[in-house]
């Protein structure tokens, strides 16, 4: 009988690095084992999934959502499709920073998957430069999080104070029960042994997080299913919950945008978040913004440009496609 799946979740708040950590990751699988990952958005586009395909594992997405939505069964439900897929000698499992990730646990420690996964360590990457923000610190989500993980990682140390990493190491070292592991790195490389060694079960008692509730809407029924994307043309897809908002867009590859007007769009101050993998004068480019800081890089043609933004503010959906289809480029 086949031995059950090590299953590692990657955990994190919106922006930390989490699809960075196992691009990383992947780097490093060997070459004779498969490995999956399942990932979930909270916006419905699938940006990280097409970061992440062809990149030597099998990918599958839960997008529009956290996973713990309707009694966890999306999750289940794309969990089964990509086991029977790949048949994968690792599980990597990246969940929506606006999630709780002990309703996650709890169904990979299931009695249905109690022969399928073997929960492994759970990794936990936190910006250090946002340990000093009373509204980080005091989210359930984030101490759901930080609580759950048995390896704990400050990300982005390249742009982090001395005194804010000395800051994280300090308060990482005093959490109780101790983590197994506490470590700095940047780009969002993790060592491959940290995904080795049984996950710590223990109940995490977040005030609030056993009974919390998500109320998520969308626009009629734009909300795309896995390889729903349009050959031509432009979509727009809102998606709401947990005190955020998304607006989402699918665009034909028809259309070529301006690199550097989009790069100005997407560093709006309405966005807590900006990411896309789109097509632009000067090539395919994946842009990410995280608290206006941009970065992008050269990626693989896709099927179609896939862009979103994230806020905690309201978001009119008409001005803002208004202002995203300006960019596009003159033929």
């Amino acid at each position: 009988m086949k031995q059950p799946i090590p299953t590692n979740l990657i955990l994190g708040f919106l922006g930390v690095g989490k699809t960075t950590a196992i691009l990383d990751l992947l780097k490093h699988k060997p070459d004779n084992e498969t490995w999956a990952v399942l990932v979930n958005e909270f916006g419905a586009v699938g940006i990280d999934g097409a970061l992440l395909g062809g990149q030597g594992a099998v990918v599958r997405e839960v997008p529009g959502g956290c996973m713990c939505c309707v009694a966890g069964l999306p999750m289940q439900i794309g969990l089964n499709r990509l086991i029977h897929e790949a048949q994968p000698d690792r599980l990597l499992i990246e969940p929506t920073g606006l999630g709780h990730p002990t309703q996650i646990i709890d169904t990979l420690t299931s009695e249905h998957y109690a022969e399928v996964i073997r929960m492994e360590a759970v990794i936990g990457l936190v910006d250090p430069r946002r340990l000093d923000e009373p509204r980080v610190m005091a989210n359930e989500q984030f101490q759901d999080q930080v609580a759950t993980a048995d390896v704990l990682v400050a990300n982005k140390a390249d742009v982090c104070s001395t005194s804010e990493r000395q800051r994280f190491m300090a308060w990482a070292e005093a959490l109780q029960p101790a983590k197994r592991i506490v470590a700095v790195t940047e780009q969002g490389r993790l060592q491959p042994r940290w995904l080795d060694g049984p996950h710590q079960a223990r109940r995490v008692e977040v005030p609030g997080s056993h009974a919390h509730v998500h109320l998520h809407e969308h626009a009629g029924n734009d909300v795309p299913i896995a390889g729903d994307v349009p050959e031509s043309g432009w979509r727009l897809v809102r998606h709401s919950g947990q005190g955020h908002v998304s607006i989402g867009w699918l665009v034909g590859c028809d259309y070529t945008f301006d690199d550097r007007a989009l790069q100005n769009f997407a560093c709006d101050s309405r966005f807590r978040r900006f990411k896309a993998v789109v097509r632009t004068r000067v090539g395919w480019q994946a842009i990410n913004v995280v608290d206006g800081v941009v970065s992008s890089r050269a990626v693989m043609a896709q099927a179609c440009s896939r862009l979103e933004a994230i806020s905690e503010r309201p978001l009119l959906s008409s001005a803002l496609d208004g202002e995203l289809r300006s960019l596009v480029a003159e033929a």
